[in-house]
Order: structure tokens, then sequence, then C-alpha cells
């Protein structure tokens, strides 16, 4: 029987981490990251996800040593600080905290939910999504939607591009000004509609699909255009704002782009980044990018934290019940291996017994039915102990014991020891999953206290 295993996790974020260090984590996408996790020794499943301001991967090992092991190429290149490494709890929490809000550069934001959500079923498609990040994941977006249908923790809340916005409107005035919208994706869409509601003029989108950047401009109301990519160059150098938010793995501005240009804040916001550093040296061009919105994004950061305390009490809830729930399981698990172990030897020797002494002169039923009753009372006598003992591991968080006796009471350990002549007993091999209800009605009430 194989014990549920245990997540190990690992982040890299914008708390701690720069963005070219977020980029250096992990493969080229989620389902890259999950396919690569789950080809090394003891992964059995990998849970990945990769937004504007974070890298992060968790895996599922029979021992927590594997996890950090199999985790150890996930961000070989990026400082120690700023990698953060998670346990099973750890990332159970952490889990939660990201999908609601709290762990974003913009404290409550939405666009965090779906991005979870995205990456959940990539690696569901990768092969990567088992019982226990199952679990943890669909929990943690539980705790999301809570924290946004409870708690006012996303009121007002901006996200990354109306915060590109906000700070714009710091360095220039946008009245009447045009403003270019580079990418057609979710945070170009809620940039694109940010800039709706201000006073620029005109609104250019563009993407590498224009009939994706089409669609983006028929979200707003002001004066809007569409054009490709390598038209970039004809637009940029006369715009007053550049919000830039592609998935390129490669910049789509560099410095010849702004040859010409006036006056151009140029905001980043994209991860990898869509702006080679060498803009900014241009004159005239401002190049900001996501580590600069930290400023914009305090004041209401700060505004939210008693939203936030509420939110940290809905997590605590949340993790008490899924450790409450997984420890018991774990306990389950091994405590329904012993018993049914403990069945199958102890019907083999009834058999015997009950045959012997049938060749001795016969039994009654009566007396039948006393060694029966003497053979269960052993088993439940013998293993009161060591379900307790089990019991108590499992709410210390004693797993190696768990492991131990997974281990002891596997489906191939208790075949018939061989008996003196060099023979064996008969062979019986328990199922895969031994079922829970094989333990006497006093253990499952000890399992109940």
């Amino acid at each position: 029987m194989r014990e549920p295993g245990a997540i190990t996790g690992v982040s890299v974020a914008h708390g701690d981490a720069t963005i070219d260090e977020i980029d250096a984590a992990g493969g080229e996408s989620v389902r890259a990251t999950v396919s690569d996790l789950l080809a090394r020794d003891g992964v059995e499943e990998a849970f990945a996800i990769r937004t504007c301001n974070r890298s992060e991967a968790y895996v599922v090992t029979d021992r927590t040593v594997e996890g950090r092991e199999a985790l150890e190429s996930f961000a070989p290149s990026v400082r120690g600080a700023a990698v953060r490494r998670l346990d099973h709890e750890g990332s159970l929490e952490h889990l939660m905290r990201v999908a609601a809000g709290l762990e974003s550069l913009v404290l409550g934001e939405d666009q965090i939910i779906g991005q979870m959500r995205e990456a959940y079923e990539e690696s569901r498609s990768a092969g990567g999504i088992g019982p226990v990040l199952e679990d943890a994941v669909t929990k943690a977006l539980h705790v999301g939607e809570r924290a946004r249908t409870e708690t006012s923790i996303n009121e007002g809340v901006v996200s990354l591009g109306s915060a590109a916005v906000r700070l714009a409107a710091g360095e220039i005035d946008l009245t009447d000004g045009t403003a270019v919208v580079v990418g057609a994706g979710e945070m170009g869409t809620l940039a694109a509609r940010t800039l709706d509601a201000t006073t620029v003029s005109e609104i250019v989108v563009a993407n590498r699909t224009v009939p994706n950047a089409r669609y983006v401009a028929e979200e707003v109301d002001t004066d809007s255009s569409v054009v490709h990519l390598s038209d970039l160059p004809a637009v940029v150098p006369d715009a007053d704002l550049v919000i830039t938010a592609t998935g390129s793995p490669d910049p789509v501005l560099d410095a010849t782009a702004f040859a010409g240009a006036d006056r151009v804040v140029c905001i980043d916001i994209a991860q990898p980044r869509d702006v080679d550093s060498e803009a900014g040296d241009v004159a005239g061009v401002s190049v900001y990018d996501i580590d600069d919105l930290e400023d914009v994004t305090r004041e209401t950061r700060e505004r939210r934290e008693t939203e936030a305390r509420e939110v940290e009490s809905i997590i605590d809830e949340e993790l008490d019940r899924i450790l409450r729930s997984y420890k018991r399981k774990r306990a389950d698990d091994a405590i329904s291996a012993m018993y049914a172990g403990a069945d199958r030897v102890k019907a083999r020797e009834l058999d015997r017994a009950l045959t012997k002494l049938e060749a001795q002169g016969g039994l009654t039923d009566d007396q039948r039915e006393t060694v029966e009753a003497m053979a269960d009372a052993l088993v439940g006598q013998l293993l009161a102990a060591p379900t307790r003992s089990l019991r108590d591991a499992a709410g210390e968080d004693d797993w190696e014991t768990i492991r131990t006796a997974l281990e002891l009471f596997d489906p191939e350990f208790d075949a018939p020891p061989e008996t003196p002549g060099g023979g064996s007993g008969e062979d019986i091999e328990a199922p895969a999953g031994a079922p829970f209800d094989t333990i006497p009605d006093s253990a499952t009430e000890e399992l109940d206290d």
C-alpha cells in the first residue's frame, strides 16, 4: 500500500526576487515544469504556477528529502535569499495565501484566481495532479473565493494594469494623450480598460495576432485602433504612454523603436520583460517595470490591512481543517493496513487451529465460536496500543512512524513465514487498498476520540 505523500514547495516571487530572477526560475511553461518534475525520482505529483510576479512549483513525494532534491533544479541560478522553500504545511498555507491575493503585488487582486485555475488545468494536463495536490489546490481556490465573497479584500483594489496607469499619471499629463497597449492578453485588456477611464484621447492596441488586438480595442469607448507588433516603431514615438504586457519570451521593443520620441513613459508589466533595458537610455524615454509598481500599490495595501486580517482568519480555519483531514487520512491508511494485515494472519492461523482441533475429535458450534472470539480479542488487544500510537504520530506530524507502519504492513509483508522444514504456508495477498471497516469497533471508537 502506498502512503499518501507530503508536499514540498518552492517559490520565487516579487517580495524577495527581481523580475529577472522570477524569469530564471522554472521551465518555459507550466506544462514543461510539471513534466520535468514528474520525471524526477520519487515525484508522484507536481503543480506549477507562473505569473508576472511569481514562479512556483510543488511536488508530492513519499519522503520530504526526495521533494527537496527534485526542486533543487527549479531555480539553480537564483540567489538563495530570493528562493523560498516550503514544507507540507507551509505549502498548503502559501497556496491559500496566493489564491486569496495576500501574496500579490497588489493586495487582494482578483486575477490570481484565474491564473491559479489555469495553472491547475495545465498541471493536470501534464499528468501532475493527483489526490494530494487535488485537495491542496482546490482548497486554495475555495479559500480565494471565500476571501472575496466574505470580506472586502478586493474592493477598490487595482490590477497591475491600473497600477501602471496610476504610475504614469504621476509622471505625465494624460489629458488628450495617446496610449499604446502592447499585448492583448488579460493584463493588456485590464490596462486598456483602465485607460478607458482616464482622459487619454486615443488607445492603440498592438499584438502579434491583430484580431485579438481588435477584440481588446472593442472593449473600450475611447477612440482606438489596432496594429501588428511589427508596426510598433511607427506608433511608439508619437505616444505619451506605452504599457507592455505580452507573453513573448524575447523583448518586443528595443531602443530603435523609440527613435524620434519626444516624451514617452513606458511601463513594462510583462514577465519576461518586453522592453530592452537600453530603451531607458534614449532621451525623453522613461522606462519602468514591475519592481517600480511597489510604491504605487503601497497605499492600496495599507487600506486592505484590516480586510487582510479577516482573510487570514479564514486561512487559519481552512488550513486547520485540511490538516486535520490529512492527518486523519494518514493515520487511517496506516491503521487500516495494520488491521487488514492482522486479519489475514488471524484468518489463516484460525483456520489451521480449527482444522487441527477438528482432527482431534471435533468441535461444537459453541467451542468454535469461543476460539474465533479469542482470536478476535487477541487481535484487538494487541493492536490497540499501535492504533493509539499511530493516531498520536499523525497528530504530532510524525510521518516517519506512519511511513514505517505502512511499510511493515505492506501487502507483501504478511506472507506466512517458512516452516521449519523449508516450505511455506499459504501465500495470501491483500488488495492494494485495505478496507477500513476491517478495524474492530473498539479501535474505531479510539480513532474518533
